[in-house]
Order: structure tokens, then C-alpha cells, then sequence
């Protein structure tokens, strides 16, 4: 049985565009006094990615579309991050307090994952363009500096339709198969599993929130003791065909509706 270790990573300043996010975690983690190993898993919040990588949005130069000010006034929004979440949505999915929008990435979440937490002034953040190819650039990027083969996990924080609560998912991975697959596998009774898959990577998402946590401003934690298999498909893996997806089209549906 493994014993798993998660340990809070606090780095030393506000990240910034341009930043090279894969020093400075291991600039934190010398100052700490912790060693990196191989097989590490390094888990990143989506804010300080998408700060790197310029995703911060000045609200007082964004202009509202006709179609983001009649939405602002039914929802009680602000027109200017509605118009940012249709521009990054692809489809609404459904409003109810919260725009719930199909990005461009094919995350359903809501708000298309802008957030104004913890950013200065009128200013709100963008999901990362490609989280996987991000987690790929870390991952060979610590590599090059260490010598060190870990996982890379980019997560942010996504509600559920079907509970109450948000927890945090994995929206990028590289180094670390997203899945674990016991189909044809037996239980514990010799039964035959048909359907089981666990989305190991949001497994550790979620478990690694408990030391981060937006208020606690901690955007990196580092897993150590997991026993997992190294492979090159990322989190968009995990993301189910539209076809499949019962909550989105049923969502749809209502919408049409109404």
C-alpha cells in the first residue's frame, strides 16, 4: 500500500507574464528544504499558469457585444465577463445564477472558468489556452534544470451537476496516465469489472487542494509516495464526446425550451 505524502509548496512572489513558473517552484521548494525526487507528482493551480501566460484580462477594456448586455440584464451580471464567457464558450449549456458554457476546450463549467479571485482591480483570469501542452513545457523544463523525471497536474477548482460543493479537477497532465482502467480485471469476489475507470489525475486534484486552497494562497503542492504509470496522454483524455455526455444534452434540451 502506498504511502502518500502531500506537501504545500508557497511560492516567493506574485507571478507575473512571462514568468518561468517551473523555477519558481524549484526555487521554493530549495528555500524549503526539500529535495525533488523522481516520480514527484507537481501540482499546479490554473491561476499562476494563466497569469504566466498573459490570461489576465483588463475588464475596463473589455466592450460588451448586444448579445452579453441582454444576458448581463437578465443573469444580473456584468456585461463585460459575459462577454468574456462567450467568447471563450463554444455553446451555453444553461444559466442559473452562473452562465454554464461548453469552452473551446471542451470543459462544461461555468462562468467558461473566468475567475476574478485572487487578481488585482478590475481583472479576471482566463483558463490557459492548452493546460496539457503547459504541463508538458514544466514537466521538460524541471527536467532540464534537475535532472528529475516527475508528473505534472494542472488543476482548477469545477463544480458538478449532480452535487453540491466544487472540488478541484485536473484541466492538464503531463507524464502520468490520466486513467486507471480495471475493465477485465476481478474484484475481490472474482466478479469481472465492465465499467470501472478512476480519473486517477483528478484523484490527485482533489486530494492536493486540501494543503492549497484559494484563500490560503498556496498554488503549488507536491505529491510523493503515488505508484502510477508515466504515459504521454494528457487531461483533455478525459474529457467525454458530446454524444456521450447525458447532462449536457439534457441541458440543452431544457434551454431550447424555455
Amino acid at each position: 500500500m502506498d504511502k502518500i505524502e502531500i506537501i504545500p509548496i508557497p511560492l516567493d512572489s506574485y507571478v507575473k507574464q512571462g514568468d518561468d513558473i517551473a523555477l519558481l517552484i524549484l526555487e521554493s521548494i530549495k528555500r524549503f528544504g526539500i529535495e525533488l525526487l523522481d516520480n514527484d507528482i507537481l501540482v499546479i493551480a490554473q491561476k499562476i499558469v494563466s497569469k504566466a501566460e498573459g490570461r489576465v484580462i483588463d475588464l475596463r477594456y473589455v466592450l460588451p457585444s448586444e448579445e452579453a448586455e441582454r444576458l448581463a440584464y437578465e443573469h444580473n451580471k456584468d456585461a463585460r465577463i459575459v462577454e468574456l464567457i462567450l467568447r471563450e464558450g463554444r455553446v451555453i449549456v444553461a444559466y442559473k445564477g452562473v452562465i454554464i458554457t461548453r469552452t473551446r476546450h471542451g470543459f462544461v463549467c461555468a462562468n467558461s472558468g473566468i475567475d476574478s479571485s485572487n487578481v488585482k482591480g478590475e481583472h479576471v483570469t482566463l483558463l490557459p489556452v492548452d493546460a496539457d501542452a503547459t504541463a508538458k513545457i514544466i514537466r521538460e523544463r524541471i527536467y532540464a534544470l534537475t535532472g528529475k523525471i516527475v508528473a505534472v497536474i494542472i488543476t482548477d477548482t469545477f463544480g458538478r451537476p449532480f452535487r453540491e460543493g466544487q472540488v478541484n479537477i485536473a484541466i492538464g497532465s503531463a507524464g502520468i496516465e490520466p486513467l486507471i482502467d480495471y475493465r477485465g480485471s476481478r474484484d475481490m469476489y472474482g466478479k469481472e469489472l465492465k465499467v470501472t475507470q478512476i480519473a486517477l489525475i483528478d484523484e490527485v486534484a482533489s486530494a492536493a487542494e486540501l494543503v492549497m486552497g484559494k484563500s490560503r494562497g498556496i498554488p503549488v503542492a507536491l505529491m510523493r509516495g503515488l505508484s502510477y504509470s508515466t504515459g504521454n496522454d494528457g487531461a483533455s483524455t478525459l474529457i467525454r464526446d458530446v454524444e456521450k455526455d447525458i447532462f449536457l444534452n439534457l441541458a440543452r434540451q431544457v434551454l431550447q425550451h424555455h
